[in-house]
């Protein structure tokens, strides 16, 4: 794991998360915390799957618990919509690759590679499901408590 190549995949993965909020059209003070979000999380994700070999399923489901943190707080700071986060953040992350490589082989009739990019494909998506639905559940949680903690202080103070 060098230095460089964590650099690398992170300059290349926030120009990815930029260059789709463009397309978005999400506003242009957005822009860098939504990069900043995709690419740190992608940093994170590289060095858990290909350098802690923590596997497909749990590292997906990281970055999207991640991603959806982030972007929480991003949207608290900035006074905007998670969405504007999360949907730019989330590029990186997109089995685009195993998509086609599912299709590619199912058209030239290697059936058992279709088998596994489809699974490859069902268990990033399921995991980057799981991972928002995770993130939110702990905000919520998280904020239910602060809640609660706030008012039980103020009756004993």
């Amino acid at each position: 794991m060098s230095w460089e190549n964590l650099l690398i995949q992170f300059i290349l993965s926030y120009v990815s998360t930029v260059c789709f909020g463009i397309l978005l059209h999400i506003p242009l003070k957005a822009y860098n915390a939504s990069g900043i979000i995709g690419g740190g999380v992608w940093v994170i994700y590289w060095i858990m799957y290909y350098h802690q070999h923590v596997g497909l399923a749990i590292s997906n489901l990281f970055a999207a618990i991640l991603i959806s943190l982030f972007s929480m707080m991003a949207a608290r700071h900035l006074k905007m919509p998670m969405i504007v986060f999360n949907v730019p953040a989330l590029v990186p992350f997109v089995p685009g690759g195993q998509a086609y490589k599912m299709v590619r082989n199912f058209a030239i009739g290697n059936y058992h590679l279709v088998t596994v990019y489809f699974y490859q494909v069902i268990v990033i998506v399921g995991a980057i499901t799981l991972g928002f639905g995770l993130g939110e559940l702990i905000i919520r949680a998280f904020n239910y408590l602060h809640r609660v903690l706030s008012k039980t202080s103020k009756l004993n103070g």
